[in-house]
């Protein structure tokens, strides 16, 4: 494996930030900030793609930056599995920009220039994660990320610049979830900063390295216990339980910024996180030793079913959506919990793979909410004659949840189940299969409502009227969650798109020998 020394990763990471000073500089002017947005996030993805071939070809970008103090050096690296993450995001960002555009004018929102500068400021948390070289260039990320998608969240309830605050209960409750995503947030990120300074304190080293840097023989057993248990409590952004109250609370926030926290950034920097502490700071032999991967199996399979049990109970769509998402992100957890290549492998591609069918689900709640202003299940009757493309876009991305093919969930999935054979582990087996019967009951329901559904009357004066036909929500909308629907069959008959399967195989390669 050879180094490359590059500032491509710079360039990637500067093109967000830069995006964020332009959006505010040309605040007045809509249509140039909307395209400044649109512009750089092709940009970022053209320069991030151009990495892959060399990744792919055995090798790690690197870009230095400065150095802190001996042993700590802010510093970029691209390596196969970060630039799974990047891929993901940076691709996902052109797409949800586009859509952005079409939702915040079509409602006509408040504070769209302060909107559009925090989701730049928010992709350039999640792809410095993705390129972090060490755990201190990820901790600043970590918490930019943080930050940034904090008025995002409250957005309903955070007035624009120089007017009063609103006092809706819309408003409160937009505030209410910005004050709890931020006290789990920030929680975690001290219970992470401390977890970075005991580990560099241990090895005298915070770089990632492919099978670890922590060995039996850094510290006692208790202490390299503990040690993982701020690690996991630092990554609350992975909503596992219990601590996952944040994530439906958040869903407050508009929908473009759920697809945000669900799919391209927050909640994906959890796992991720988590992938980087098993894989690259605890290595699969020391977490086989601690048994740790057992236990952390254990919580992954308590999430996923659980969240599933939750998921069936909420009406409001986005809520639904939510535990959804709760109970797949522990599917990438439990994945690399099994400590094998066909597992760990299931959970790096279940990243990109999930990614892109939860995003299609939350873009078609909010094309349904624009163009119908419903929010509830119970009121999607008969929506699929009405919407077609949306609905039929929802309906692959629920069945690449529900891991039937052909879409990506397919893939990933059957890399998981190989995964717990593959550990002996026929319990775990079960677990994926009854996850994945409680994610038909709670999705299915809701397309075959949709499209056999009656649709309720509507009543003026007591005379029944003629059904009211409504229409797809803006192409702005419609034009990127049919791509992401697109793009999640894709996966399933093309694993590889995007070098996605060939990355994930070349990071597992490097991690527990001879790939999968």
């Amino acid at each position: 494996m050879a180094i490359v020394v590059s500032i491509r990763p710079l360039l990637a990471i500067s093109c967000p930030f830069i995006c964020a000073f332009l959006i505010l500089l040309f605040r007045k002017r809509p249509n140039i900030r909307e395209s400044c947005t649109m512009v750089a996030s092709i940009i970022q993805f053209l320069i991030i793609f151009s990495m892959a071939p060399i990744v792919v070809a055995g090798n790690v970008i690197e870009c230095p930056l400065f150095t802190i103090f001996t042993g700590l050096v802010f510093i970029f690296k691209i390596d196969a599995f970060g630039l799974i993450f990047a891929i993901t995001a940076s691709f996902l960002w052109i797409l949800v920009s586009s859509y952005s555009i079409g939702y915040m004018r079509s409602l006509h929102e408040h504070a769209q220039t302060r909107y559009f500068a925090c989701f730049a400021l928010a992709i350039f948390g999640a792809v410095g994660i993705a390129m972090s070289k060490n755990l201190i260039t990820m901790y600043f990320f970590y918490e930019t990320l943080t930050i940034a998608t904090y008025p995002l969240v409250a957005h309903d309830g955070l007035a624009e610049w120089g007017h009063k605050e609103a006092e809706t209960e819309k408003a409160r409750e937009a505030r209410f979830a910005g004050r709890k995503y931020l006290a789990y947030l920030l929680t975690s990120g001290w219970c992470f900063f401390v977890a970075i300074v005991l580990t560099f304190y241990l090895t005298g080293t915070t770089d990632f390295e492919s099978g670890g840097i922590l060995t039996v023989d850094s510290a006692s057993r208790s202490t390299l216990m503990l040690l993982f248990a701020l690690f996991m409590l630092g990554s609350m952004k992975a909503a596992w339980m219990p601590f996952h109250s944040w994530l439906p609370t958040a869903m407050a926030a508009p929908t473009p910024v759920s697809a945000l926290l669900h799919a391209v950034a927050v909640v994906k920097a959890g796992v991720f996180v988590i992938v980087r502490i098993v894989c690259y700071i605890y290595g699969v032999d020391l977490m086989s030793a601690l048994g740790l991967g057992t236990i952390l199996a254990c919580v992954a399979s308590f999430t996923m079913i659980v969240g599933s049990l939750f998921a069936i109970a909420q009406d409001n769509l986005k809520r639904r959506l939510a535990y959804s998402t709760i109970s797949q992100l522990s599917y990438i957890i439990f994945g690399v919990a099994l400590l094998g290549p066909k597992g760990i492998t299931g959970a790096m591609i279940h990243i990109p793979y999930h990614g892109f069918m939860k995003i299609t689900l939350f873009l078609c709640a909010g094309s349904i909410l624009v163009a119908t202003g419903k929010k509830n299940v119970s009121e999607l009757a008969g929506i699929g004659r009405t919407m077609p493309v949306t609905m039929l876009a929802f309906a692959v991305g629920a069945l690449g949840m529900s891991g039937i093919p052909p879409v990506s969930g397919f893939v990933s999935k059957w890399y998981l189940c190989l995964g717990t054979l593959e550990a002996g582990e026929l319990v775990f087996l079960a677990v994926i299969l009854i996850s994945s019967l409680l994610d038909i009951v709670y999705f299915f329901p809701i397309i075959f409502t949709a499209f056999f559904g009656k649709p309720a009357e509507l009543t003026d004066g007591g005379e029944k009227n003629k059904k009211t036909e409504i229409k797809e929500a803006p192409l702005f909308m419609v034009v990127p969650l049919t791509l992401t629907a697109i793009i999640s069959i894709i996966f399933c008959l093309r694993p590889n798109t995007f070098y996605i399967l060939e990355l994930a195989k070349l990071a597992v390669a490097g991690l527990v020998g001879g790939g999968v």
